[in-house]
């Protein structure tokens, strides 16, 4: 056994009870907002790649208007637990006069959100609106118009419920801390 081998623990931050209980209530806050949309125009989530894809998920399913969803890749980790300092983004969207919800995992810096915030405004939406599961304005250094937040979390490192380190603990159904 290697004496260099690193031991992740993780601190339970929340359960997954308590995140079932926000994702409906910020379900029903989108419902609320966006009720004037139609079946001709319906709300577009706009899922960020990969964390966002479990919450994505779990929230569609509490919108009660209509909605479609589609995905962007945006990065701005490498392999260690800091931001590399540039996002990388890929997609192929069509939302020209479409209302979009911009769906993120964690917004803690605000460079990719507001790096891919640009680039969705460019392509001229109706409207656009963020939503994250996870925010950190400790680490905020760029601004974020967030609209619908899951829960405000400390500058620490989150792993869990499709946040990874390192493509490892995205499986987890519930929230931590991850230490080392």
């Amino acid at each position: 056994m290697s004496e260099n081998k690193t031991i992740n623990t993780i601190t339970p931050l929340f359960s997954v009870e308590v995140i079932e209980k926000r994702i409906s209530e910020i379900g029903k806050a989108i419902s609320d907002d966006f009720d004037m949309v139609t079946q001709d125009c319906p709300l577009l989530l706009i899922v960020v790649l990969k964390g966002a894809f479990i919450f994505a998920a779990d929230l569609l399913r509490t919108i009660t208007i209509p909605c479609g969803i589609d995905f962007i890749h945006a990065s701005s980790y490498g392999s260690e637990k800091t931001s590399s300092g540039s996002v990388s983004i890929k997609h192929n969207l069509s939302i020209t006069d479409r209302h979009v919800l911009l769906v993120e995992d964690i917004i803690d810096t605000g460079l990719t959100i507001q790096q891919i915030s640009a680039e969705l405004i460019s392509m001229k939406p109706a409207s656009l609106s963020i939503c994250t599961l996870l925010d950190k304005p400790n680490a905020r250094k760029h601004p974020a118009d967030i609209t619908y937040t899951g829960f405000v979390v400390p500058d620490a490192f989150i792993v869990g419920y499709g946040i990874d380190y390192n493509e490892r603990f995205r499986a987890l159904p519930s929230l931590g801390i991850l230490n080392s």
